[in-house]
């Protein structure tokens, strides 16, 4: 018997709540009032001569921006969550925004379960009490999208996974990134000498596509056959789809036991392993490696992967293991732009500036400098976007210093489709950095980037025997 709620009421309850202009409202408030606060201070700690004094007052602005950010992103929930993952990391935002942003993976309020039994007896024709043993009226987790519950389908011994999306999430999502757009025009304009504004469209269309669950089950299978077919041992584990059991708001997969990535600290504590000690020291590298070449083998040699690596994602299984969840972000690089990727990695690997330089033409980031020694400074623009280990004397992006890269060298054209790249080495880094590993990805994906570009006829094999003589080759995955 279906419970007496209407989900169509619940919808609109729901979208009342939250009108279109109360959220714009709401955004336009807090990020001017957010983005004011720091222009009035920029020019109060002018004054300030003492550099330990002028650097406590800086803690203490952050600490205060931090707050009204965590309060705005809870508040308004929905897309804010997703933008808490991005700037929520340690090279990226100050550590106090870290601190409070870092907790908000999957902080989205969850849909009753009455709402979701309703759903889910809808998109797929048959009753719950038909279908499952049972199934938990509890999340494993909500985020902005959707939400996660444990369950078993009768008879069977191994536990599913059902994914069901919130009803009225899209036009409220939609909103907000068109607001976030806005902001990012003017941010471009007057602060930020980077193209934002591409950046929030390329956003716009990737969490378009997240609505769709037909598609997120055909890019996880596609990835899960990929992966299989290039490893002897899959670097990571992709969960099976029930393909039976998906509707564009609903998606069964297998059920993956482990722990999320952000408890790996307390899990090894709790087994009574010394967290600096050697073995909890391996057991992070061989994370690291795993989703190190997981990534490389995707976005180099298929240009087809999943673009939404933050902690939220990640699961660690048995014997250090990884699980790769949620493949409603993924991205299909166009042939032109994965080579020229590839062309960067090297460039990077190689320490060479003028390939980089080359590189940029090739993706087709336009920049604009007149600061001395234009290319190194470009060089340490494409280390510091492209690369998980950030150049010397760089400990975080800093686009407000005159003295970041970012700040010297003008991005006026920036590919959208090149922004998840973008994006999954920074969230690739930020885990690098919370497992307290410093590497670069560029050396570790030197010989997939290689193998790309021998295979498309841009190297030769004197090429590779020329880079194998000069003792470029180093043993892969190394950290």
């Amino acid at each position: 018997m279906l419970p007496s709620i209407d989900l169509k009421e619940f919808q609109e309850n729901f979208s009342t709540g939250f009108r279109p202009f109360q959220r714009s409202f709401q955004f336009w408030v807090r990020a001017v009032d957010i983005y004011t606060g720091y222009k009035v201070f920029q020019l109060k700690v002018n004054f300030e001569k003492d550099a330990e004094k002028r650097e406590a007052m800086w803690e203490k602005q952050h600490e205060f921006a931090a707050d009204k950010i965590y309060n705005m992103c809870t508040d308004l929930g929905g897309f804010f969550l997703k933008v808490a993952q991005v700037i929520g990391k340690p090279d990226l935002a100050p550590a106090p925004w870290v601190k409070r942003l870092v907790t908000l993976c999957d902080h989205a309020p969850a849909t009753p379960y009455d709402v979701v039994k309703i759903i889910l007896e809808k998109e797929l024709g048959r009753s719950t009490d038909e279908l499952f043993e049972r199934i938990d009226v509890e999340p494993l987790g909500s985020a902005s999208i959707a939400q996660v519950h444990r369950a078993r389908f009768k008879g069977y011994k191994n536990d599913v996974v059902v994914k069901v999306q919130h009803p009225g999430v899209q036009a409220l999502m939609m909103t907000d990134i068109r607001n976030l757009q806005a902001f990012a025009l003017y941010m471009q304009k007057t602060d930020i000498k980077f193209d934002l504004f591409s950046v929030t469209k390329e956003m716009e269309k990737q969490i378009g596509h997240e609505f769709n669950f037909l598609r997120e089950a055909d890019a996880m299978e596609r990835i899960r056959r990929f992966l299989y077919k290039n490893n002897k041992k899959a670097s990571v584990l992709v969960p099976r789809v029930i393909q039976d059991l998906v509707t564009r708001r609903v998606l069964v997969m297998e059920y993956m036991d482990g722990i999320p990535i952000l408890k790996l600290g307390d899990e090894i504590e709790k087994r009574g392993i010394n967290p600096d000690g050697k073995i909890a020291a391996a057991a992070k590298q061989n994370i690291l490696k795993s989703l190190t070449l997981a990534y490389g083998q995707m976005i180099l040699k298929s240009g087809f992967f999943h673009a939404d690596p933050h902690p939220g994602n990640i699961l660690i299984c048995r014997g250090s293991q990884v699980a790769l969840l949620d493949y409603g972000q993924v991205k299909d690089l166009p042939e032109k732009l994965r080579l020229g990727y590839a062309n960067l990695v090297l460039a990077i690997a190689d320490n060479d500036p003028t390939r980089a330089s080359d590189s940029y033409r090739e993706l087709g980031i336009d920049t604009f400098s007149n600061c001395e020694d234009e290319q190194q400074e470009m060089f340490k623009l494409a280390q510091t976007m492209f690369d998980t280990k950030l150049p010397p004397g760089v400990t975080m992006l800093q686009p407000f210093s005159e003295e970041s890269s970012i700040k010297k060298i003008a991005v006026q054209a920036f590919p959208e489709e090149l922004f998840c790249v973008l994006r999954t080495v920074h969230l690739l880094r930020g885990l690098s950095v919370g497992l307290g590993i410093n590497y670069s990805c560029a050396e570790q994906w030197r010989p997939i980037a290689e193998e790309a570009l021998y295979l498309a006829g841009r190297l030769t094999d004197k090429d590779l025997k020329n880079t194998h003589k000069r003792g470029v080759f180093r043993r892969m995955f190394r950290m």
